[in-house]
């Protein structure tokens, strides 16, 4: 004898969105964004102190001071770009400058402005622990199979609509 409808539906929700995973709720997919970025941020952060005795910050500030015209950059703009506190940059760039990867110069010009430049030091550093944080970030990332566009598309609708507005 066959099954009733009502014996092949009990059980299951006849609202999609009452299956876990179809529409999570906002402080479910919150809770994953921050695990994923902490898990990935410590995985990449042991590396790179592992492999080239850099901290991601001190990573993320060698990269952003790399990527500058003249490989120099203000202490703002390596606090922007890296999302550190004036303080916070300025300890970056201490450890930085105590391992001889980066020196502190005044531009002309602007005499009040401190900017940080590359040494050949830091250039060498930045260029092999590039490919550390890109291989294994990429590896990481490669979890995400075919929705990697559609969660980098959303992820990048967020970001764009809580940047600070000056």
């Amino acid at each position: 004898m066959p099954l009733s409808e009502d014996a092949l539906a009990r059980g299951v929700p006849r609202d999609a969105a009452a299956l876990p995973g179809a529409a999570p709720r906002p402080a479910e997919t919150w809770l994953r964004i921050v695990q994923v970025h902490d898990h990935i941020t410590r995985r990449v952060d042991s590396a790179l102190h592992r492999h080239h005795d850099l901290s991601l910050t001190g990573f993320e500030a060698l990269r952003r001071i790399a990527e500058s015209p003249g490989e120099r950059a203000s202490m703002g703009e390596v606090a922007e770009a890296v999302g550190l506190s004036r303080p916070g940059v300025t300890s970056t760039i201490n450890r930085l400058v105590a391992q001889g990867l980066v020196i502190r110069e005044r531009v002309d010009g602007d005499r009040r402005l401190l900017h940080a430049r590359l040494t050949a030091a830091g250039r060498a550093r930045v260029t092999a622990a590039c490919t550390t944080h890109d291989e294994l970030v990429a590896h990481l990332l490669t979890l995400l199979g075919d929705d990697a566009t559609v969660v980098t598309d959303a992820l990048a609708r967020v970001s764009a609509a809580t940047r600070t507005r000056r």
